[in-house]
């Protein structure tokens, strides 16, 4: 019988025999072009959608420039600098896979439009990678649950500062407690309340997969986390009020009056 650890070292080697790259005719197969068809250049896929293929890179998406929608979930990817090409990325889903380290700054900058991120469930532990993250500016949701990182002291407090634009990590709406030092909060305002929960991960459309169906599902999850901030941010319920009041104020409908507003405000401090 073979020691154990050549055992397992084969076993190993075996996995990685079956792990393949992603090639143009994969690419093509698993992708979209804008009008819904299956493209015949890379460079017309908007939609990307490559789930449990055995995965080990994914480099030829840096050809996919007009890629919008990627899912790369439950493969064996640890690199993913081949995507820097790819500004025009809303929603880029990389959870489920080997990655330990993201690509830096400006890798992050260039992806102007990208609005939800999906890094659970991989190996990244060093707080540098949140850094990274930071410069990406328009980043609403992100999910680094089941990471090394996740398990660090003050976790979402390092996240949520770091990365001014984020409204959603994990599976929470971020509280205003959580960005204003020192500030204390109660019920559905205090941070990890059951009011500020959210699932960033929508169960699979029953729609055919389309371009249509990722924008819809793109823009639904953008939609709750903006619902749930409006219902439970005081700080954007006091502007919400703060700007009606100025409205009819001007239209002659109401008088100047602090005393409304200090109503208000002195509410949502108890």
């Amino acid at each position: 019988m073979q020691p154990s650890h050549l055992r397992i070292g084969h076993q190993s080697k075996m996995e990685k025999d079956y792990l393949i790259p992603a090639s143009e005719s994969i690419l093509l197969e698993h992708g979209l072009s804008v009008d819904n068809h299956q493209g015949e250049k890379l460079e017309e896929l908007v939609v990307v959608h490559l789930v449990k293929l055995l995965l080990k890179e994914v480099n030829l998406l840096q050809y996919c420039t007009s890629l919008k929608f990627c899912t790369l979930a439950d493969n064996y990817i640890t690199d993913i600098r081949a995507l820097q090409p790819c500004v025009h990325l809303v929603k880029l889903d990389l959870h489920g896979n080997q990655i330990q380290n993201l690509p830096g700054m400006e890798f992050w900058r260039h992806l102007k439009d990208l609005k939800l991120l999906y890094l659970h469930n991989n190996r990244i532990g060093n707080v540098r990678n949140v850094e990274f993250l930071s410069t990406c500016p328009a980043l609403l949701g992100l999910t680094l649950y089941d990471t090394p990182l996740s398990l660090q002291k003050n976790y979402r407090h390092i996240v949520v500062n770091s990365i001014w634009s984020l409204k959603a990590l994990d599976h929470f709406v971020i509280s205003d407690e959580e960005i204003i030092e020192d500030w204390t909060l109660h019920g559905g305002f205090k941070a990890l309340s059951p009011d500020l929960q959210l699932n960033m991960l929508l169960a699979p459309s029953k729609e055919i997969f389309s371009v249509q169906s990722e924008t819809k599902d793109t823009s639904k999850i953008i939609t709750k986390i903006n619902c749930v901030l409006a219902a439970s941010s005081p700080v954007l319920i006091v502007q919400k009020w703060i700007r009606g009041y100025l409205v009819r104020r001007r239209m002659g409908y109401v008088e100047h009056s602090p005393i409304g507003f200090m109503f208000v405000w002195s509410g949502l401090r108890k």
